[in-house]
């Protein structure tokens, strides 16, 4: 066998639809159904102790616990072979006591057991049709009687034993109530069955002959030996408005993500009785969904009356929690001590209740806690963990994601979403996961309380996911294309594309170098992250892998599938090939040592192999899931196994190498305590903190105002009651005193009363002596008579006696000697038949070993002779046992009436006794009266005085309580109104107190306000004087540069001078910070000209090939304009021979200006009136004349420019962006010129 083992340590899950699948073994102790067997659940100490079934078994069908809590009785199914199965669990572990099964019955399935009430007998009950009821004599194998049952349909059916008789059995289904009564080998049908058939659903034993039973209408009916005996029925109950408003669920706290509408069908409202049970008040039943009610025995009309109601919580973290507590009970049972109660549902939900003994404790209604936590109602379809804590993640089929702890055995977090989770990673450090449902990939932060989904990836229908071993990337499954993100960026990194068929299973390296993936058209590859190419490649097409695992050199893969084999792929080939001898693995994981394979079936079993894998069958298989293992995975320490199956269950193992000693790791594992919590959660809760403080403060300084007006009150009540009290003392002073005075007479009176009386009791105690000496005389006298009279009795009974004893010990000897006889001749024929049995037997071997094919019936006949042979010598050998008991009852009878005989003689002795001792006590009663009669004459004269002393007391303080009720009733008064103006003053206490904090508010604002904006005008100020410094400085500047640029300009006429006043002034009044200034915002310039010219050049792209393609449309127009050109041209150039002409005109008339001013110079001497006119007038017409041809012509040149621009724009031309040019960025340099 191989060197690995593992134990399972808790099993998370429970199983559905099995009859009495939950039930108690002691007060503490819950034993239920899951997977391929049962558990052990300590509700305490939170042990879990698993029970698997027989090999290759698909689970519990229905379970019955003996009424000794010692044995187990279940129904499974072994490659469609059903098997009754007994295991004891008085031994640790729970062993395997006996297995049942005939061969004369069909193949059916038991849905049903009951133990009898001594826990010999096991009746088995198959569904209809063609229904059966078995009885076992379970401990040796031996099938008692069985009766055949046809009924319509496949109904629920139960059996039962009554609880004080072995051999009637209760028997219910669809349409039929029937009792046996077992008696020689058959089973008797003891009932009747009267009126209308009923769907009876369940039924349990009130008492040893009452039954009541539950139908599929809402009726309880009660028989009684068979015979209708009461009858009720039960309405249809919904929620109550406390279930849908109260939170119930404590254990795990989480968020709600959403709620729906709960639209029911009709049928869903009618009742039906789906479970009952009884207990010692009465009994407890399912009449609706989410609700079991308690009866409890009545003495009226109506035996049973209900007592109270308990429903199933609602689930706040469910998507719709009102249908959590809608669920159907299939089942309840009590504890041993009827302490607790608890029932399972069909959802796989175990609940608890707590039953409380007093009735003055009950509640009308009442709710169910779970019984541990919720747990997975279908197919789980992710597994995974993390390094820093101990914790797994998984989710499943039914739309939920939970975080368990493998360490603890609890539930840490658990989230319903709206659609299925089909696979789920944690991160490294466990604040993470990673859920791939049927819309979307969500990135989850694990908080302290809850879930937030930080992140949602567009991948559809993701199958597989996974995080990087180092955290800082995961892998998502999309389709046939493995997606590889950033867990910081969530950017698409890279893409893996290359696999044709599903992808079933990833994983990564320990040092994130390798990435390998599988399909279900057979390949397996190797991935280079980097690159997003295969590596290595191994491809099988005839196996559709499920499962891979990598070794921790990541050298070798492991793989599975639907081949039947376990594969061990290195170097793109399968080195080593293990067969799983007719199963099909489905999961498989490899520890971080290398020296361990496990692997899960489709049967649910769980096979651990040493590495090495072996050749041949060498490993250890042990049964525990009931369907198939979905996933599977190793802690990081190789401690612990964790697997997860399609029933819904989760397993933790302990992993053991040789001799049993538990996986040693290098270092001890650390775990983090770290949680996520959100920032609105932490300022919320530190709100409420301080809240609740000033809440504190508040109420201390109200209770502290409070109490210092009590004080004040109780400090004046205390000096009134003192001064009464003072007066009062004073007024009792003085009556003290006379009382003393009345005392002292009155002591005198009765002194003398005292004598009086003393000497007639003196006189009566005389005649009482007297009396009483006469008396014991006639006493004595009788007394010697009885003596007398008891001796002879005593004389008599001790005659009778000793022959009552001869007499017996002869008869006793007779009878003795005379059965001794029966019995030596009865032990000798039994030697005798034994031996003829022995002969017979060995000539009854010898003809079976000769002719045992053909004479089977005759062998079954002899077998049946010599049974009934000695049924019949144990039925005489009863008969004898009988009459030696009748003849044991005669000498008891008669050992009774000597014993009656003895103690009438000690009763006559005690009674002798009795009087003396009664004779002695009227003595000492003379005596007692005696000093009575004088006790009671001092206590009657004391009681009088008492009395009179009370009734004067009574007289004064009735006094006094008039006058203090009529002051109560004034002070009452008073405080009334001094209440009331408190309550006034209170109220204008709170108002005043409101404006004060509104005015402190207002103020502060205020205040804030006027600082902004004196603030405001400092710096307005302050700018203000560095604005008119600036500008004083730069007009002293621009006076100074003025008057330099001045001086510069008179040497205007010489340029070396012009040229150094000039660099004079540049050095004057230019500075290296302007020049720095000019260079930054040139700087700033470039970039952002480039955008300009890049902007221009491609709308110039655009603008020359809309143009290219207008030059080709409109090539005619162009020719048409060109030819218009030239006309104008030729225009343009007689146009300017034209002007040339005119211009020689001006020079013609410049020349004879020229001309005259020469004559003028000449004729200087000339008087003005001498002087001709005609010069200037034909000067002032030939400028006039020339001015007015250079207008026309100037206008002649606009016109056709304007026509070739009409001409032109006829064909319009648009560029390709509609908008306008991005506006320069000159701000910068601009400012930076004008400082």
């Amino acid at each position: 066998m191989s060197a690995v083992a593992a134990q399972p340590v808790a099993v998370l899950g429970c199983r559905p639809g099995v009859a009495g699948g939950v039930c108690f073994l002691e007060d503490h102790v819950v034993l239920h159904a899951v997977g391929a067997g049962c558990v052990q659940l300590h509700l305490k100490q939170n042990w879990h102790k698993f029970i698997p079934g027989i090999e290759k078994t698909r689970g519990v069908q229905a379970m019955a616990i003996s009424p000794d809590r010692r044995y187990l009785a279940a129904a499974e199914t072994v490659a469609d072979h059903p098997v009754l199965t007994v295991y004891d669990l008085s031994s640790v572990p729970a062993r395997r006591r006996r297995t049942l099964s005939a061969a004369e019955l069909p193949e059916r399935v038991a849905v049903s057991l009951a133990f009898s009430p001594d826990c010999q007998y096991l009746a088995a009950a198959t569904a209809p049709p063609e229904g059966h009821l078995t009885c076992w004599l379970w401990e040796k194998q031996r099938l008692m009687a069985a009766v055949r049952l046809e009924a319509p349909g496949s109904s629920v059916c139960q059996v039962s034993f009554s609880p004080q008789d072995n051999a009637q059995v209760c028997f219910t289904g669809n349409g039929f109530f029937k009792l046996f009564k077992y008696s020689k080998g058959t089973l008797k049908q003891m009932n009747l069955e009267k009126g209308m058939p009923q769907n009876y659903l369940c039924h349990t034993w009130l008492s040893e002959e009452e039954v009541i039973c539950g139908t599929d209408t809402g009726k309880l009916i009660l028989f009684e030996t068979g015979d209708l005996l009461w009858e009720t029925s039960v309405e249809y109950r919904k929620p109550h408005r406390e279930l849908k408003e109260d939170a119930t669920t404590t254990e795990y706290e989480r968020c709600s993500v959403c709620s729906s509408v709960d639209n029911g069908s009709p049928q869903d409202s009618l009742p039906q009785i789906s479970a009952v049970a009884s207990y010692s008040k009465g009994f407890a039943c399912s009449s609706s969904p989410g609700i079991v009610l308690l009866f409890e025995k009545t003495r009226g009309k109506e035996l049973y009356k209900e007592s109270q109601e308990i429903w199933l919580p609602k689930d706040q973290f469910s998507n719709d929690p009102e249908k959590s507590g809608t669920q159907n009970i299939i089942c309840i049972c009590f504890s041993p001590s009827e302490e607790t109660m608890v029932v399972n549902t069909h959802k796989n939900q175990l609940y608890v209740f707590t039953m409380l003994t007093t009735d003055f404790m009950k509640e009308r209604i009442a709710y169910f806690k779970y019984l541990t936590f919720p747990l997975h109602s279908a197919s789980i379809t992710g597994l995974d963990i993390c390094v820093w804590k101990s914790i797994l993640a998984t989710c499943s089929l039914d739309r939920s994601v939970r975080i368990w702890n493998y360490q603890t055995n609890t539930l840490e977090l658990y989230k319903e979403y709206r659609e299925e989770a089909h696979t789920v990673s944690l991160h490294p450090t466990g604040l993470f996961c990673l859920v791939g449902f049927s819309d979307k990939l969500r990135f989850i932060s694990l908080l302290y309380e809850d879930m937030h989904v930080f992140k949602e990836l567009a991948v559809m229908k993701c199958r597989e996911c996974s995080f990087s071993s180092r955290g800082h990337l995961f892998a998502a499954v999309n389709g046939n294309v493995i997606e590889i993100y950033s867990s910081i960026t969530f950017q698409n990194i890279n893409n893996l594309k290359g696999h044709s068929g599903k992808i079933l299973s990833v994983k990564w390296s320990v040092d994130d170098t390798k990435f390998i993936s599988c399909d279900t058209h057979g390949a397996v590859y190797e991935w280079n992250l980097s690159t997003g190419e295969r590596e290595t490649d191994c491809v099988l097409k005839s196996c559709r892998y499920s499962s891979i695992d990598l070794s921790s050199d990541a050298r070798v893969i492991f793989a599975v599938g639907s081949d039947q084999t376990l594969k061990e792929i290195s170097e793109s080939s399968i080195r080593h090939e293990v067969s799983a001898f007719g199963v099909v693995y489905s999961a498989v994981a490899v520890s971080h040592s290398g020296h361990m394979v496990f692997v899960g079936t489709s049967l649910g079993t769980i096979r651990a192999m040493k590495y090495p894998l072996p050749l041949t069958a060498d490993f250890n298989e042990y049964q525990a899931h009931a369907g198939a293992v979905t996933k599977m995975s190793i802690t990081n320490d190789d401690q612990f196994l964790l697997t997860a199956s399609e029933d819904g269950s989760i397993f933790i193992w302990k992993v053991y190498e040789k001799g049993g000693e538990v996986v040693k790791w290098q270092k001890e594992a650390e775990y983090a305590e770290e949680v996520l919590i959100m920032r609105s959660d932490i300022r919320e809760k530190s709100q409420a903190m301080l809240d609740l403080q000033i809440r504190v403060k508040e109420l201390q300084t109200e209770n502290y105002y409070q109490l210092s007006l009590k004080d004040m009150y109780y400090n004046e009540k205390i000096k009134e009651l003192e001064d009464n009290f003072t007066q009062e003392i004073s007024s009792l002073k003085t009556k003290h005193q006379n009382l003393q005075a009345e005392k002292e007479n009155q002591e005198r009176h009765h002194q003398l009363q005292v004598s009086e009386l003393t000497n007639k009791q003196a006189r009566e105690m005389q005649k009482l002596e007297s009396d009483s000496n006469q008396k014991l005389l006639m006493e004595n006298e009788k007394y010697q008579e009885l003596d007398e009279k008891s001796q002879k009795m005593q004389e008599e009974y001790e005659k009778q006696l000793h022959s009552l004893e001869e007499s017996k010990s002869k008869a006793v000897k007779e009878l003795t000697e005379y059965y001794e006889e029966k019995l030596n001749e009865k032990s000798v024929l039994l030697k005798e038949t034994e031996e003829d049995m022995r002969q017979q037997l060995r000539a009854h071997e010898e003809i079976e070993k000769q002719i045992y094919e053909d004479e089977d019936q005759e062998i079954m006949e002899i077998k049946i002779k010599y049974e009934r042979q000695l049924w019949e010598e144990k039925e005489s050998n009863m008969q004898l046992k009988g009459e030696i008991g009748v003849m044991n009852k005669r000498l008891n009878s008669l050992q009774k009436e000597l014993k009656e005989r003895n103690r009438y003689i000690e009763e006559m002795k005690l009674a002798q006794q009795k009087l003396e001792r009664f004779i002695k006590s009227l003595e000492d009663d003379i005596l007692s009266l005696k000093k009575e009669i004088q006790e009671r004459t001092n206590t009657i004269q004391d009681k009088e005085k008492h009395i009179y002393d009370l009734k004067m007391k009574n007289q004064e303080l009735e006094k006094c309580r008039f006058v203090l009720d009529h002051r109560i009733v004034e002070l009452k008064k008073l405080i009334e109104a001094r209440d009331n103006d408190i309550k006034i003053m209170k109220k204008q206490i709170y108002e005043m107190e409101g404006e004060l904090e509104r005015f402190h508010k207002e103020s502060t604002q205020l205040k804030l306000n006027i600082t902004q904006l004196q603030q405001k005008l400092k710096a307005t100020d302050n700018e203000m004087h560095r604005e008119r410094q600036k500008k004083q400085n730069m007009e002293a500047l621009l006076k100074r540069f003025k008057a330099d640029l001045h001086n510069c300009a008179g040497f205007i006429q010489e340029p070396k001078k012009l040229k150094n006043g000039i660099r004079e002034l540049y050095t004057k009044y230019m500075q290296e910070s302007d020049l720095e200034e000019i260079e930054i915002a040139q700087k700033d310039l470039q970039p952002e000209c480039m955008r300009q010219r890049e902007y221009l050049e491609r709308n110039l792209a655009a603008l020359k090939k809309k143009l290219v393609k207008n030059q080709e449309t409109h090539r005619g127009a162009y020719m048409h304009i060109m030819q218009e050109n030239m006309s104008l041209i030729k225009e343009i150039n007689d146009l300017r021979q034209e002007l040339k002409a005119a211009l020689t005109q001006l020079r013609h008339l410049k020349s004879t200006l020229k001309l005259t001013k020469k004559r003028e110079a000449i004729q200087d001497t000339a008087p003005p009136s001498e002087l001709l006119p005609g010069p200037a007038v034909l000067r002032l017409n030939a400028e006039k004349e020339n001015e007015k041809i250079i207008e026309m012509q100037q206008l002649e040149i606009q016109y056709l420019r304007n026509q070739i621009q009409e001409k032109g724009q006829s064909p319009p031309v648009q560029p390709l962006l509609a908008g306008n040019l991005p506006e320069l960025n000159l701000e910068g340099s601009h400012k930076t010129q004008q400082q």
